[in-house]
């Protein structure tokens, strides 16, 4: 399951202005149109020192809680930090690099006792529970609750002046792992915010799931991936890829030396990062439920990931028929094919997987899979079956009410957990892009329509990617953000936040952290924009195209009806240069992954600029009386969308492939229709 069912144009310089980017880019009123969003880039605030609340920083995922406490921490010169065994060298190393881009010149790491010559600030990191984490927190006098903390948990204390305090605790390591990325968004040059956080996720499970169809990601893609999943707390990759032949179709064969040792190198990535490698064996299109060969194939094959290093497993029966049996003996074990007879086998596959293997191997996390009825919440023979027989242990997946939902309420939850017998996991097809409806599209959304409260049905969340990788994260930072907090969830600041984080890489060598560039992230939020849309499996959209060039187009014609028709040129010609701008500032200014990955659609939103560039000039040609230019402007704004609509996905990368779409409906609609204004 992926998804699948079968004339040289003047351009000025974006401005730099982030206000610009709040009123030009972020706005509009409706469900699915950009509204005004809070950056979530930890700006120094010209009060920074007053103790006030308005100037609390952003944190992507919002923090459960965040007070101010006083003045920020001043950072220079010699840092030490003290930590105890429950920090891990990739959150110590990553400590380092954060207080060294926030000003230090030198930080040492050190167990407790003696403290450094020469230190200018001390930072203690380790459980919430050791008495100096307790004492720093009560030094600042901020109030937490008692320990101990969930998994994955953290407090931090950060208070400067003449005393200056910072304190970062929690109860297990990936809690400390977190801790010290919340503490990267809290530093800017010279110094870290002055505030009292008590966060802690609400869901377990959150992450990826590579299921599509298609191209597979790449090695380096997967490690920048799983790297990236610890920035923003995401703790689940699930190595699912369709098109892997080991993962499916060769499902009995082992994976050959030099292809298990890059698994092994991803093994070690997610573990550096936080995040738990599931691995998953889809033997659904072959195997004999009642074959003792069969299973001992399957075992077998699960060993060889588990001395790999892979501790959590699932195997998906997704993408199958259960209208034939793949052997005779199966029809003989479980009668004539049927959805019952289906779920009886199913069943015992997977029981024995947990009893057998998940329950004999140290340290793994219980089965997962993916069941061939996934996308309902009807009930029927075969959820009976595994309703009734499956091990309550096994975690199932569900995609909601549809393959592709438009919506996943906490209604829709809360019936799927009574149907499957347990909570589900949310296997979110979106943004995946494998599927006939989504051909040409780059789906740059927000992660909407995904309600607060769902944490209280899910046992998890992850989410289905694009073959682009890089592209994807815009809607895996949102996705994030709801699984870890989606009480104060916002699909627009979090939509801001993913063009932020394209838009300038926390670490620019060990010493020097870049700062998101303003004209690079108002040019993403552009482009987001003609990149919206989300279509249902139909073609449909439940993400509406282009929302902000729609309102902006609206009001044009609005005012050329019947209002100031000079004026309304020159709003909507400025509009026409941002997009016109977009590509080439985006090109510059964003993560180069990102880029290429987005090739094909800044191929085509520089001529749809550029055509609407001409169409604006055709209609101030016209309001001058000159309508033989007028008529020039229009032929060129419709030769430059024909060539628009010939730029091809990339062959090879995308499945399925086709014409490129950008804001089609809204911007194509328009310059077709502008000569008819008058």
């Amino acid at each position: 399951m992926g998804g699948r069912f079968r004339r040289s144009v003047h351009r000025p310089a974006v401005s730099a202005s982030l206000l610009c980017i709040v009123l030009a880019v972020v706005m509009g009123c409706s469900n699915n149109a950009p509204v005004p969003a809070t950056s979530s880039s930890p700006q120094a605030s010209p009060s920074a020192d007053s103790g006030g609340q308005a100037d609390l920083p952003q944190v992507t995922p919002q923090p459960r809680t965040m007070t101010r406490l006083g003045q920020d921490v001043r950072v220079r010169g010699t840092v030490e930090v003290v930590v105890d065994p429950l920090v891990d060298r990739p959150t110590r190393e990553l400590a380092v690099r954060v207080l060294r881009s926030a000003g230090a010149s030198h930080v040492v790491v050190r167990e407790p006792g003696p403290a450094v010559d020469g230190a200018t600030l001390s930072m203690r990191l380790g459980h919430r529970k050791a008495p100096s984490v307790v004492k720093g927190i009560q030094h600042v006098g901020f109030s937490v609750p008692p320990p101990p903390l969930p998994p994955e948990g953290y407090v931090l204390a950060a208070r400067g002046g003449d005393d200056p305090t910072l304190v970062l605790g929690a109860g297990d390591s990936a809690g400390a792992y977190y801790a010290v990325q919340t503490l990267r968004q809290l530093a800017t040059p010279g110094r870290i915010a002055g505030v009292g956080i008590v966060d802690k996720p609400q869901m377990s499970t959150r992450g990826t799931i590579e299921g599509f169809y298609g191209s597979p990601w790449t090695h380096a893609e997967r490690m920048d991936q799983l790297a990236f999943y610890g920035e923003v707390k995401l703790n689940t990759y699930i190595y699912a890829p369709k098109d892997d032949p080991y993962h499916r179709r060769l499902w009995r064969e082992p994976y050959p030396r030099e292809k298990l040792a890059r698994l092994g190198e991803l093994i070690g990535q997610a573990a550096a990062h936080h995040v738990t490698f599931t691995f998953a064996l889809s033997p659904g299109t072959s195997i004999c439920y009642s074959d003792p060969a069969d299973f001992d194939a399957l075992r077998a094959k699960l060993q060889q990931l588990y001395d790999a290093g892979v501790r959590s497993f699932s195997v998906p029966l997704d993408d199958i028929s259960y209208t034939e049996w793949n052997c005779s003996a199966d029809r003989a074990e479980y009668g004539p094919p049927s959805p019952d007879a289906a779920g009886r086998a199913q069943a015992d596959l997977l029981n024995r997987v947990q009893r057998e293997f998940i329950d004999t191997h140290p340290d793994t996390q219980p089965l997962q899979t993916v069941p061939t009825e996934y996308s309902d919440v009807e009930d029927s023979p075969y959820k009976t079956a595994l309703r009734t027989q499956l091990d309550p242990r096994v975690q199932v997946m569900w995609t909601g009410v549809g393959v592709i939902p438009d919506e996943v309420t906490v209604a829709d939850a809360r019936r799927a957990a009574q149907v499957w017998g347990r909570k589900v996991m949310l296997w979110d097809n979106y943004p995946v892009n494998d599927f006939d409806g989504s051909t040409g599209r780059l789906l740059l959304g927000p992660y909407a329509q995904r309600r607060s409260g769902l944490h209280e049905h899910l046992s998890g969340l992850v989410v289905n990617p694009m073959n682009q990788a890089a592209a994807s994260k815009v809607v895996e930072i949102g996705a994030a953000g709801l699984a870890w907090n989606s009480a104060d969830f916002d699909p627009q600041r979090a939509w801001h936040a993913a063009a932020e984080h394209l838009a300038g890489d926390r670490f620019a060598g060990d010493e020097q952290a870049l700062r998101p560039d303003p004209e690079t992230v108002e040019a993403l939020m552009v482009f987001f924009d003609l990149n919206h849309m989300a279509p249902l499996p139909s073609g449909e959209p439940w993400l509406a195209p282009a929302p902000e060039l729609a309102r902006r187009l609206d009001e044009f014609r609005a005012a050329w009806r019947g209002g100031d028709r000079s004026a309304a040129l020159r709003q909507l010609r400025g509009y026409a240069e941002k997009i016109a701008g977009a590509p080439e500032r985006i090109r510059e200014g964003a993560a180069q992954n990102f880029v290429s990955d987005a090739t094909p659609w800044l191929q085509a939103t520089d001529l749809w600029g550029d055509s609407l560039l001409a169409t604006v000039d055709g209609l101030r040609a016209r309001l001058d009386g000159d309508e033989a230019a007028a008529r020039r402007y229009f032929g060129e704004a419709a030769d430059l969308a024909d060539r628009a609509g010939s730029v091809r996905t990339v062959p090879g990368e995308t499945l399925p492939q086709g014409p490129v779409r950008v804001a089609d409906g809204v911007l194509d609609t328009f310059i077709r229709q502008a000569p008819e204004l008058r």
